[in-house]
């Protein structure tokens, strides 16, 4: 599975083959995330960061735009919503 990419990550960098394979998989599985499961990640971390709900929605908004595929165009309430149901 993606041995070229395995291949070019051991020869530009210091890793070795297993852990340029996981390293591949770690950002496949970040780019596989679902929009709800995104938004449910980083409402959990920014909580735990201390700010509160209008502040986290605010800035989970803001972090959509820049996910590689773009999720289509949320409100504050759809947000909201994949939270708490």
């Amino acid at each position: 599975m993606h041995d070229e990419l395995v291949d070019h990550l051991t020869r530009s960098t210091p890793l070795n083959r297993g852990e340029a394979l996981r390293v591949i998989q770690d950002v496949l599985a970040y780019f596989d995330e679902t929009t709800q499961d995104f938004v449910r990640r980083r409402h959990r971390e920014l909580q735990v960061q201390g700010l509160v709900n209008a502040e986290i929605f605010e800035r989970i908004e803001a972090d959509l735009r820049y996910r590689a595929v773009a999720p289509p165009e949320l409100t504050l309430r759809q947000l909201r919503r994949m939270v708490y149901g």
